[in-house]
């Protein structure tokens, strides 16, 4: 069995050869000229190594001086954070190995029987040594940064879902020797313990981790777990492809599915209930080329729906909303790019209007929560239930207040004019990417001009960020560049004779070491004023109706994310991320 490869480069002996750290520091632009002979003096006249003195003088990140020796020893390197750990990779070292030699396991092949390994200290041959006596497998070794190698054990040697699931596959060896499992087997193999430990453990760490999805991805030689945490999708489990078609036959069965179906798409849906939390799963079937792919939604039933305070609605821009939802007739939209909240900022506004005295009716793609009181309808158009059909039919149910999941054509558009001309209050959801642009997307979609602007109420824009973990947050002050910025977006909101001190998180178990916890709206809420709809009489373009609505007061999702920044709620990359033009 070979020893792994480290390959040393030589001492320089031209200034031109990149051999040392500082080399490759500069060569990469990540040091400047002055830092680089600056290192370059002091290693020669204090005999000290250059890694030494780049740590003592804080020049560069932990992560850069890692990436920069694994170049020079030309070893590959893995950053952690980004990396899907493999269960059967973790069995094979225990946690007192790992810790002893600062080193993590996170990829097994099968096939070659080689062991992936990231390592603070690649060159450690005694590490190296005890890991191949122990574990009998061919070893890849990668470079990773202490402090990465020390938090994924720490994440990885904790997480339940990695253990369980890594006993769970233990179990199924049996299985794996089978490598084509034909229809007589799969029936038996989905009920065994095993499999349905794996899809619970799934699910659980799900539940536990606040995931809004689930995907699982089969690849050419693994299946891929990854679960979507504040808008974003972190890897968190590789599984072998042996256990690929019981995995995803067993979420199949519990979907009510077919499983010997494997050609088209299919959709379904069933609860299921772990500490005490139960949520409605709504399951996706695609089939790729390594086979099919499963996408399960996570609808949590407890928690109620939230305030629109709650939300990340304030100040001008609430006071703009609450007013217009209290209009008895006209329309409301809310837009946005699909995943930005707009279903749950219309469910409160629903609950904050839901009394004894109105009529609520929604007809809904799908119906995500249930509210007690509200008349709620899911559009089904295999039996011609569509929302302008659905429309149609609510008009006749004596409604006060209207929800429409989506305004998607001429006809949706038509009737949902006609329903605040005659006297009812209508909500409705566009895919536009500022509140501006809504209306001039109405207009082409077919609405009258005269009409609309006769009956449009407010139209709110939003985007969601992620909040700063409060468990880890540190205060920094930011420079020159990023406070220009936030002035010149801010103008008259920009706080004046004051210190401008921002907020980020350093990264800790509560977060799993991204830095942010949970979620929260920015905002932009224009309210339609006797100027704004003279405008939508000549068919104005989106920059004209923004501007006009700016001038009378309007704060923009922009302005809103920064002030949200400057309150030390969120980050500024993170509101450059959703609401960057």
């Amino acid at each position: 069995m070979q020893s792994p490869t480290i390959i040393v480069m030589p001492q320089a002996t031209t200034t031109n050869s990149v051999t040392s750290l500082s080399d490759i520091l500069f060569a990469e632009g990540i040091i400047n000229q002055t830092q680089y002979s600056d290192i370059k003096v002091r290693s020669a006249t204090q005999g000290t190594p250059e890694e030494a003195i780049i740590q003592s003088l804080n020049l560069v990140s932990e992560e850069k001086l890692s990436e920069a020796k694994a170049k020079l020893l030309g070893i590959p390197f893995i950053s952690l954070s980004n990396t899907s750990f493999s269960p059967q990779a973790l069995s094979y070292i225990p946690r007192a190995v790992v810790e002893r030699f600062n080193l993590i396991p996170f990829l097994f092949d099968e096939k070659t029987q080689t062991l992936s390994v990231a390592m603070a200290n690649p060159v450690d041959l005694d590490a190296l040594s005890f890991v191949k006596q122990k574990t009998r497998l061919n070893i890849k070794t990668f470079a990773a940064s202490p402090n990465d190698v020390v938090r994924a054990i720490n994440e990885q040697y904790r997480q339940e879902i990695v253990g369980e699931v890594g006993e769970a596959l233990k179990e199924t060896e049996e299985f794996n020797e089978t490598k084509t499992i034909d229809s007589t087997q799969i029936s038996q193999i989905i009920k065994e313990a095993p499999i349905a430990k794996i899809v619970s453990t799934i699910l659980e760490y799900a539940l536990s981790s606040r995931a809004s999805d689930v995907h699982i991805e089969p690849q050419e030689d693994r299946i891929r777990v990854r679960y979507r945490i504040d808008g974003i999708l972190y890897d968190r489990l590789s599984l072998p492809k042996t256990v690929q078609e019981s995995v995803i036959s067993r979420i199949k069965i519990l979907s009510d599915m077919k499983i010997d179906e494997h050609r088209t798409p299919q959709d379904g849906r069933f609860n299921f209930k772990a500490q005490e939390k139960e949520v409605d799963l709504r399951i996706s079937v695609l089939p790729t080329v390594y086979g099919e792919k499963i996408v399960i939604r996570l609808l949590r039933k407890s928690g109620g729906v939230p305030s629109l305070q709650d939300l990340g609605l304030n100040g001008v821009s609430l006071k703009n909303l609450e007013t217009n939802i209290l209009r008895p007739h006209g329309i409301i939209i809310v837009c946005g790019p699909t995943g930005s909240g707009k279903t749950s900022t219309l469910y409160s506004v629903l609950a904050k209007l839901n009394t004894p005295r109105v009529n609520i009716m929604t007809l809904e793609d799908p119906v995500e929560y249930q509210i007690s009181g509200v008349n709620q309808v899911q559009i089904n158009p295999a039996i011609g239930l569509t929302f302008a059909t659905g429309l149609r039919s609510f008009l006749r149910q004596d409604p006060n207040i209207i929800l429409v999941g989506e305004i998607r054509d001429k006809e949706t558009t038509e009737l949902a004019i006609q329903a605040a001309l005659t006297g009812h209050l209508v909500f409705s959801t566009l895919h536009t990417s500022s509140a501006a642009g809504a209306l001039p997307r109405l207009i082409d979609l077919g609405a009258e001009t005269f009409l609309l602007s006769s009956v449009m109420n407010a139209v709110v824009g939003q985007r969601i960020v992620r909040q700063i973990c409060p468990n880890c947050k540190e205060s920094y002050a930011p420079s020159a560049q990023i406070v220009e910025e936030l002035k010149k977006n801010l103008g008259r909101l920009f706080p004046a004779n004051q210190q401008v001190q921002l907020y980020r998180g350093k990264g800790c178990g509560e977060c799993g070491g991204s830095g942010y916890l949970g979620r929260i709206g920015v905002f932009e809420v224009l309210p339609v004023s006797q100027k704004i709809a003279s405008l939508i009489l000549e068919h104005p373009e989106s920059v004209a109706v923004e501007k006009e609505a700016v001038l009378e007061g309007m704060i923009t999702m922009k302005q809103d994310g920064y002030l949200k920044v400057i309150q030390g709620v969120t980050t500024i990359e993170e509101v450059l991320r959703v609401a960057q033009e």
